[in-house]
Order: structure tokens, then sequence, then C-alpha cells
């Protein structure tokens, strides 16, 4: 039976370990205890933080592994790369891990590759930074995390130190980006990679809160943007994911689309989409089970994917911006397109990160589903 570490062990990575275990794999989680759901679903778990490299390896190497994957968390990207470096498994180059995780040289990156972005600024630990040659509004994010956390939106000089606090208080690093504001679709691209060669499995358009925290609070698929539009992202994609040293495995690719039909790339992770896109919604709309894929990358077997079927699939989340939702999740039965449903929290929250959602519906269709509109 092949063996299979697992770094993390929140409801994020669930579906994966689900996965494995349907497909006759041993699995070994490692994270720490709070919010470890996996621990009763692997065959193994550990308590180990995700970020304890050296531990984690030490373990893998008693256990002997035969591969090893995270979905949907950009730290636990850094041990599994680790890991395989050292233990002659399948993932991305450790030496670039940092490049796909630090979103200040991830900028660096994009610049030094023709890879349109938006102009930026780092904020260093020490607090140093100008913002000299960039224009308000503006968009101040922690260098190192995701799901919102920390991110807002500010439109004069007056809000900048109280904004560059906040993020930088959430960062691991205590490093802040300054970046332009992009007006524009958000969309992500969701991609499967093995030995250098790039899939795109499908594109998804997200809708936020907008000002000033823009979390995410639905997801859709495919995307209504033109096939003109698709055609130029399928081709910039690889490109990017080239630039970053991204060579195994998924990956979730952050663009924004300008009025004038610009692209501009936000961020890319060298892992599943959160939010259930990855896990979910690729494999409702297309019939691609992304979660097989990313497996069998890390056990260095792979199958060219296919699209077996042309679906619209896409996620709601409640909050108390989206508190309609709430009478939805409970009568889910009598909507026959909602394949997953659930509340979370009781208490509705405005959201100023991803954490701060109180539950979602997953549906599939024929069309979009509007649900407001039902």
């Amino acid at each position: 039976m092949k063996k299979l570490a697992v770094i993390g062990a929140s409801y994020l990575q669930l579906p994966l370990v689900k996965k494995a275990r349907e497909m006759g794999i041993q699995t070994h989680c490692f994270a720490w205890e709070e919010g470890a759901v996996c621990r009763d679903v692997a065959d193994y778990y550990y308590p180990i933080s995700t970020r304890e490299k050296e531990s984690i390896l030490q373990q893998c190497q008693e256990i002997d592994i035969d591969g090893i994957t995270t979905i949907a968390s950009d730290t636990a990207t850094i041990t599994v790369n680790y890991v395989a470096s050292h233990l002659g498994l399948i993932s991305n180059p450790d030496e670039f891990s940092e490049i796909c995780t630090n979103k200040y040289k991830m900028r660096l990156c994009f610049l030094e590759n023709d890879i349109p972005s938006p102009k930026f600024r780092l904020v260093d630990k020490n607090n140093n930074y100008s913002i000299t040659g960039i224009r308000f509004p503006l968009i101040i994010k922690p260098s190192d995390r995701s799901g919102s956390l920390g991110v807002k939106k500010i439109s004069s000089l007056s809000q900048l130190d109280e904004a560059i606090r906040r993020a930088a208080n959430v960062s691991f690093c205590h490093e802040v980006i300054i970046e332009e504001f992009v007006a524009g679709r958000e969309i992500s691209v969701e991609a499967i990679s093995f030995q250098g060669q790039h899939y795109v499995l499908q594109i998804t358009d997200k809708v936020t809160t907008g000002a000033p925290y823009y979390v995410e609070i639905e997801h859709h698929q495919p995307s209504t943007l033109s096939a003109e539009i698709q055609k130029k992202i399928r081709l910039l994609v690889p490109k990017a994911l080239d630039a970053l040293h991204v060579q195994n495995g998924a990956s979730h690719s952050e663009l924004i689309i300008t009025p004038e039909a610009d692209i501009r790339f936000i961020e890319i992770g060298a892992r599943m989409g959160g939010d259930f896109i990855g896990s979910h919604l690729v494999q409702l709309s297309t019939g691609y089970d992304f979660l097989q894929g990313v497996i069998e990358v890390a056990l260095g077997k792979f199958s060219e994917p296919s699209f077996p079927q042309c679906k619209y699939s896409g996620v709601y989340f409640l909050c108390k911006e989206t508190e309609w939702l709430e009478s939805v999740i409970k009568n889910s039965e009598r909507y026959p397109e909602i394949v997953e449903a659930e509340i979370t929290e009781k208490v509705l929250r405005r959201v100023e990160c991803s954490d701060d959602r109180s539950g979602f519906a997953i549906y599939q269709a024929n069309k979009k589903l509007e649900l407001w509109k039902k």
C-alpha cells in the first residue's frame, strides 16, 4: 500500500484525505491539534505544526512515505517541498518555495519575467517604505498570508499607517505589500502541472464584498469572460507558472481583468484554490477529479486531464452581507441544484477575512445558479 503524507489537518485537507483513502492509499496527516478534523479520518495523525519542517521530515523518513502533498495552504507547501527534496520525492523545487509564498518576492519575479501585475512597494519589518511612484487608491496586504487576512483598500495617505499596522500584525514575517489598486473583474485559474507541463482546468469568476476588505463571497465556474480573453489567460498562466518554477501539482492563479481587457496577475498559489474551488467545483463543472490528479502527481503517476462533462458549479458563502442565504441553507433540500450546504457558525458577522464567514452552499447546475433570484 502506498503511503501519502498530508501537510495540514483542517477542513481544507479533509477532501484530500478522504480521496486518498478512497484510492486505497495510506494517509499520514501532520498539523497542530486545534481544528484538526482530519485526525479522525486519516490512518495516522501526528500533532506536529505544519511549519516544523525538520520534525516532519524525520517522521516521514521513519514512515518511508511514497509521496507528500497539501491543498489550499500556502505555508504547508513550504514543508511539502522541503521534505520531498530531502527524500527524492515529487514536488516543486525547494529553493523556489519562497517566491510562491512571499508576495513581495513573487512580485519581483513577475517584474523580472514580464508578467503583468500591479505596481508595488515593500514595507519591511522595520516599517521602512516609500510610496513614491504609485498612486492611490492602494491595497495593503501582509506579504505571506491568504484568505483576505489583513487585506484592506485605502484611498488616502491618512489611512496608510493604520492599514500597514493591521497587515503587519497578521504577517508571519511582519512584512507588508503596498500595491496600486486595479479595478476590474476578479477571476482565478485552476491548473495542474506534471514535470513542467501545465494544464489549465477551469477559469473561475469570483464575487467579493468589495472595498475595503474584498472578502470572497461567491465563486462560479465556468467563467463568463469572452473566448478571446480566456484564450489569452490560458496562454499567460503557463508562462507565469514557469517564471515561478511551479513544475508539479495544483496551482491557483488570481487575476484581474480591467475594463480595457488588460490582464493583471495578483498572485499565484502553488496549491489548489481554497473555498471549495479545487476540492469541489472543478470536478462538478468539468468532471475531472482534481483531487485524484494531485495525489497521482505526488506519487509520480499522472495522466493528462480529460473533461467528460460541461456543467456550471459554484459556492455561496454565508455572512452578514449575505444573510438571505441562511434560509436557503436551512431549506437546501428544496433546491435540487445544491449538492452540499452547511451553517458553520450561528452568529453572522460582517466579514474582514474568510474566517469570518458562517456557512456555505455548493451547487451544480445546467446554468449559473443565482440563488438570490430563486
